[in-house]
This record gives C-alpha cells, sequence and structure tokens, in this order.
C-alpha cells in the first residue's frame, strides 16, 4: 500500500470488523472484507492517505473451551488461527497496513485506561445479579452458550442475549426453557457481582450522534426502537474461569470480550505508528482525540450494529475519544439463495475457494452485488461463472487481446501518435466521475455497471473497426494502428477504474501497457508510447472448478456440531440445524428406493472419504461415489446388497460421474452402516 502527500489530502483510518479466532475463514466473511478494501484502495488511488487496520478478536469463552478441547493452550490457538487468517486474507488481496489481535500489551492498556477513565467519570456501577450456571461445568454460560425459546416471540433454538427472529434483546435469565450449549445441562440461577457500563447516561448524546447521519437510515430506524424501550445497562465483566483480560482492582473478574474487542482498532493502529510504517510519522492522537479533523470508518455486518453504534460510540464518548465518522453496515451472504449449508456443499472456506479459483474473480462478483444499504446478498454459483466470464473475459480483457497482438508483431510494440476517437475516449474519462462517486458511496454495484457500460462502447468501437479485416488491405496499416491504440487506451481507463476491484489483473496490466494505471492522468492518453507483449490476463472459469469447489466444501463437513461463539462477527449467517430443510410428501415419494448389488468397490485417487461403488441393479450397471471410505474396505463390500436411491440426478464431480446414492446411517468415522436389505432381496427390487 502507498501514502501519498497531497495538497487537498483527506486523512482517513478504516477498519473491519475483527474475526473471531476460533475457525477458518470463509466466504461470507470475505465480504465484509472485500468491501472494505476496495473502499481503501479506491481512497488511495484517488491520491487519499488512507490506512486500513484489522486483528483478530482472541478473547472469550470459546477460545477457552476449544484450546481446552484440543489439549493446547488459548496462546497455542489464537496464534496458529491469526497465521491462518493472515494467509488468507493476504491470498485474496485484502491489503491491510496492519493486521494485529485483541490479545496483546497495546489492547490490554486501552482496556484498562478506558475502564478507568469510565469508573472515574461515574460510568461504571456494580450489581449483584442472577445469572444462569452450568452445574455440571461448574461455571457460569456467556449468553451464547444457552439457547432456549425467545421470551418475546416464542420461537425456539435462540441464543441467550437476542432473537434472530424478532430481532428482541433480553437478558439470558428471561430465556424460556434454557439449556447450556456446553453440558446440555439445565442451567440454574446463581448469584454474581458484575460491573456495568452505564449507556443510559449516554441516551441524550447517542440519539443527536445517530440523528446527525453517522449510521445507514435503516439502521438508525432499528436503533430507534431501542431508544423507545430505554437503554440498558451493559454488563461488561465476565466471571473466571476466562479467557481475556482482568478487570483493575476486581479479582476474578474478567471484561466480557465485546468490551475489549473493538478496542482492538485502536490497539492495532497504535500498533502500526508505533512501528513507524514506511517511514513515515504516523499519529495515533491525529486519528482518536476527541478534536480529531481526520475520518474514521468501521465497516460492519448487521448481526453486530447495535455494539457498534450503541455502546462503542458511547464508551469513547465518555473515555474522552472521538467516535466514527460512520459505520457502514452491510448483510449477509447466502449462497444459491439459501443460507450457507454444509450438507449442499456450499458452506465455502476461504481456502478450498483458493485452491480451485482466481480470489480476483469473487472479488469482482461480490463488487457487482454490493450496494450501500444492509441488503443480503446472494453468491448465485452459475451466475457467478456466467459473469466473470462475460464480463471480466468476454468484454475487459477481450479489448486488450484483440488489439494487443496488432501493436507488437506489426508496428513493433509502438502505440500510434494520436486517438481516432478523442471523443470517445473522453467519454469514458468523463464516466470517471460517476464511477468515483458510486465508489465512495459504496454503490459498488452502480459503480460496476457504469464500467461495464463503458466496457460495451469500447467492444462495439473495436467490432464497428475490425482491425483483423483491415490488417489484410493493402496500405491501412496507419488505420490499423490507430484503431488499436484507441482499444488499448480505454482498455486502461477501464482497468484504472477496477483497480480497486481486481489488483492483481492491474498490476500485470501496468506491465503490459508499460505504465501506472493512476486516476490522476486518465485524461492523457497514451500516445507514440512503447507497450509490452501481451499476455493472458484471466481464463474463463469453467464448470468442473465450481463443481470440485462444492464437492470439496461437501466433503469437508465437519462431524460435530459447532460451539456458538458468544460475540458473532460473521458476515454471514449460522450453517445448518442437525435437522435439514424440511420437504413434503410428495417430494418424498418421488424418491425411487432400490436394493442394488455391489459387484465391484474400489478406493478413489485422491479422495480422502470417497470409494468407487459399482452396482448392479438387475442387468443395469451404475456408477456411484459414495463417503464411506472410513467405515469399509473396498473388498469388503463386494458382493453385498444395499439399498440405493435409483432416480438420483447424475452428478458430475472431479472424480467422475456419480450415478446416484447409496443409503448410509451412523454418526460418522468407522461407525457409519450402508444400508443392508432383508435375506431374500434381488437386485433392482423397489424398497417400499
Amino acid at each position: 500500500m502507498t501514502h501519498k502527500q497531497t495538497k487537498l489530502q483527506r486523512n482517513i483510518l478504516v477498519t473491519s470488523a475483527l474475526p473471531y479466532a476460533n475457525g477458518p475463514i470463509h466466504l461470507g466473511h470475505l465480504v465484509e472484507y472485500i468491501q472494505t478494501d476496495i473502499w481503501a484502495r479506491f481512497q488511495r488511488l484517488r491520491d487519499n492517505n488512507c490506512y486500513y487496520v484489522c486483528a483478530d478478536d482472541a478473547h472469550g469463552t470459546p477460545i477457552m473451551l476449544r484450546a481446552r478441547q484440543d489439549g493446547i493452550t488459548p496462546e497455542e490457538l489464537i496464534a496458529a488461527t491469526q497465521k491462518e487468517h493472515e494467509t488468507d486474507f493476504s491470498d485474496f488481496l485484502i491489503d491491510f497496513d496492519n493486521y494485529y489481535t485483541t490479545h496483546s500489551d497495546e489492547n490490554k492498556e486501552f482496556a484498562s485506561s478506558i475502564y478507568l477513565k469510565l469508573r472515574e467519570a461515574g460510568h461504571i456501577r456494580t450489581q449483584t445479579i442472577k445469572q444462569a450456571y452450568d452445574p455440571e461445568a461448574e461455571m457460569f454460560l456467556p449468553d451464547r452458550f444457552i439457547k432456549g425459546t425467545c421470551p418475546k416471540c416464542g420461537a425456539d433454538d435462540q441464543y441467550g442475549d437476542n432473537c434472530e427472529v424478532c430481532g428482541a434483546t433480553y437478558d439470558p435469565t428471561e430465556l424460556k426453557n434454557p439449556v447450556s450449549a456446553v453440558s446440555g445441562a439445565t442451567p440454574i440461577e446463581k448469584d454474581s457481582e458484575q460491573y456495568f457500563f452505564k449507556l443510559s447516561d449516554f441516551s441524550d448524546m447517542l440519539q443527536q450522534w445517530i440523528k446527525a447521519g453517522h449510521v445507514q437510515a435503516e439502521v438508525a430506524n432499528k436503533l430507534e426502537e431501542m431508544f423507545e424501550d430505554g437503554l440498558r445497562d451493559w454488563d461488561i465483566s465476565r466471571n473466571a474461569p476466562y479467557w481475556g483480560f482482568e478487570i483493575p482492582d476486581a479479582p476474578g473478574k474478567y471484561f466480557y470480550v465485546w468490551m475489549d474487542a473493538p478496542m482492538g482498532y485502536m490497539a492495532s493502529f497504535k500498533n502500526l505508528c508505533d512501528k513507524n510504517n514506511n517511514g513515515s510519522d504516523i499519529s495515533f492522537d491525529d486519528y482518536w482525540a476527541a478534536d480529531s479533523k481526520n475520518e474514521l470508518y468501521h465497516f460492519i455486518g448487521k448481526d453486530i450494529a447495535r455494539f457498534h453504534t450503541l455502546f462503542w460510540p458511547a464508551v469513547l464518548d465518555g473515555a474522552g475519544y472521538r467516535k466514527p465518522t460512520a459505520i457502514f453496515c452491510h448483510g449477509f451472504l447466502t449462497v444459491n439463495g439459501q443460507k450457507m449449508s454444509k450438507s449442499r456443499g456450499t458452506f465455502i472456506k476461504a481456502r478450498t475457494y483458493l485452491e480451485h479459483l482466481n480470489p480476483e474473480y469473487l472479488r469482482y462478483y461480490y463488487t457487482a452485488k454490493l450496494s450501500s444499504g444492509v441488503d443480503d446478498i446472494d453468491l448465485n454459483l452459475e451466475d457467478f461463472m456466467q459473469r466473470v466470464n462475460s464480463d471480466l473475459v468476454g468484454k475487459v480483457v477481450n479489448i486488450a487481446s484483440r488489439c494487443a497482438g496488432f501493436i507488437t508483431k506489426k508496428f513493433d510494440k509502438q502505440l500510434s501518435t494520436e486517438l481516432p476517437e478523442p471523443d470517445l475516449y473522453n467519454e469514458i474519462v468523463a464516466a470517471g466521475e460517476q464511477v468515483a462517486e458510486h465508489f465512495e458511496n459504496r454503490e459498488y454495484n452502480k459503480a460496476v455497471r457504469e464500467i461495464m457500460a463503458q466496457a460495451d462502447k469500447a467492444n462495439v468501437y473495436i467490432d464497428e473497426n475490425k482491425p483483423w479485416v483491415l490488417i489484410k488491405e493493402e496500405g491501412r496499416e496507419d488505420e490499423v494502428q490507430k484503431i488499436c491504440t484507441q482499444g488499448l487506451n480505454m482498455f486502461r481507463l477501464l482497468m484504472t477504474y477496477l483497480k480497486p476491484i481486481l489488483p492483481a489483473t492491474a498490476e500485470k496490466s501496468e506491465t503490459f501497457l508499460n505504465t501506472e494505471l493512476t486516476w490522476a492522468n486518465i485524461d492523457q492518453p497514451l500516445l507514440s508510447h512503447q507497450i509490452n507483449k501481451f499476455k493472458p490476463l484471466l481464463t474463463r472459469i469453467e464448470k468442473d472448478q465450481i463443481d470440485a469447489i462444492t464437492e470439496a466444501s461437501t466433503q469437508n463437513m465437519p462431524t460435530t456440531e459447532e460451539k456458538p461463539t458468544e460475540n458473532s462477527t460473521t458476515t454471514g449467517p449460522l450453517v445448518d440445524d442437525p435437522i435439514a430443510d424440511e420437504i413434503s410428501f410428495d417430494d418424498f415419494a418421488k424418491i425411487d428406493l432400490r436394493i442394488a448389488k455391489i459387484i465391484k468397490a474400489e478406493h478413489v485417487e485422491g479422495a480422502d472419504k470417497l470409494l468407487q461403488l459399482t452396482l448392479d441393479l438387475d442387468g443395469v450397471t451404475k456408477n456411484v461415489f459414495a463417503g464411506i471410505k472410513s467405515a469399509y474396505n473396498p473388498e469388503d463390500l463386494e458382493g453385498k446388497l444395499t439399498v440405493m436411491v435409483a432416480n438420483l440426478a447424475p452428478r458430475k464431480m472431479r472424480f467422475g460421474l456419480s450415478e446416484g446414492m447409496v443409503l448410509a446411517a451412523g454418526p460418522g468415522g468407522k461407525d457409519l452402516f450402508i444400508l443392508t436389505p432383508d435375506d431374500g432381496a434381488k437386485p433392482g427390487m423397489k424398497v417400499k
């Protein structure tokens, strides 16, 4: 990243929500980091001074329990997770100025000093309250480790702090039919003295701040309901055992993870300042002091809006720091119109995607979908493939590939001295201001539509002038050089506009065009300029690459249900419940269950869980891939009868075509049993 000094420069600090250090990054998370990265890159491209910092959210009960389960220390767990997160982000071209952790000396100092300032100002109180206690695990339960029935709307399977159905917030003790997610025991109530931040002290300030436009209208409307009910003071303490920072002067009491997590923004930036990044002087106070004129923006998911739009600005105000310039909330990610699903192969980890596809494809598709609102966006895998192939390969890169060869082979890589259609070039230059406005306002989908409209103009120009035809006509070489010079200059403009979205392709384009892509000089075309040999920039997505991702995601299903986190900072809805989506009886009646004889079974090269089965259905042979390798040796299966779904549509997998499904049951691993029919069954018989 670069940070330039210009006369009219804006000074901007931008953050994304802190990913929880308890699991891998998935495509739902990436909506936020890609959105933020594009905005930060755009600001730098426009010569603004923009820093982008983030950190792992490294405290809380889930990490303590996960480390205990894995037989390692919490420090070892969060260090390993941070390394994985940083690698995934880097490979997705997320360009942080600093990536840190909330388990740091800087964050401990901020947590303690801010708390003491709040206490001194009278914004902290103590109260003995009844809390949920797990008598089997012998520990007080965090809100997100209790599930039950919502006391407001009656929805089942809701967390102990808020209802995902009606949006209500409540105390864990109000939850009906509560169950501990740690042991499964019914929690009991136990008295405990806790520390509270008096959020109600800041009600007037927060209402004025929200009405001043620092949050989106949809979020402001939702927050208004909370003011009508009256702001509740916020319990900021947790009892030992707890993984986090101990509260000053309160032995055995720890800061609730949501108290110190947002301070991770400050800690990461402070760490950057102390490292004196790139030899420049970065002042922490210039961005965080109460009177700071610089800009501060938080990009977050809508599920954590209340923490960032109520608690966080109140804590900052009470401790004498500045409040955010704005907080930008976004929606969740769905895949193929539904929540991410492990059973459907659409709960896709970042690493799984990267093993098969270019990260810029996803960056582009998300950009084409994102707006400034909080609506969910959908990753439709078929549309994803078609749109990337059509827009990036078929429209943008195609302009360069159609023109570069002529300039290289016929004109010694030299562009012409003038443009044949300067007005057309200037039209695309002028469109840049509309593109820039859309980027600035986070209306990314509108920016993409504008860029592609200009790409269409460029392609129409090349189609109409047909340099591949003119080059065959004697005496028209000069026209061909000018047409291709026009085409490559239009390509240069498009890649400049796309640079925040496609940084790696932009860098390759800069090498090819032999110039830096900067917004400041787009009105100056490249003339009498030597380019370099063109190399393919992007290739088409193939269907088998998409299939491989979904197949790998399906096979990577964990065999145990993941524990809920007490401080969800995910950017997507939760994965499948133990019970899959309901189907009707008519749907079930369509399933054709048949007896099949396993006439051949063999290992599948490159697959950890699959066996390839050749099945006989009374003379009809079917090839099926079954995920039963952990339970069976191939030689033990041959000759056995089993039950299969005979009318399942064939599915192309990376190992071949699967023409059905054998039925198996069990918890997984070695305890997995194919369904075997009674004696007397014959291949081809229908199962009723």
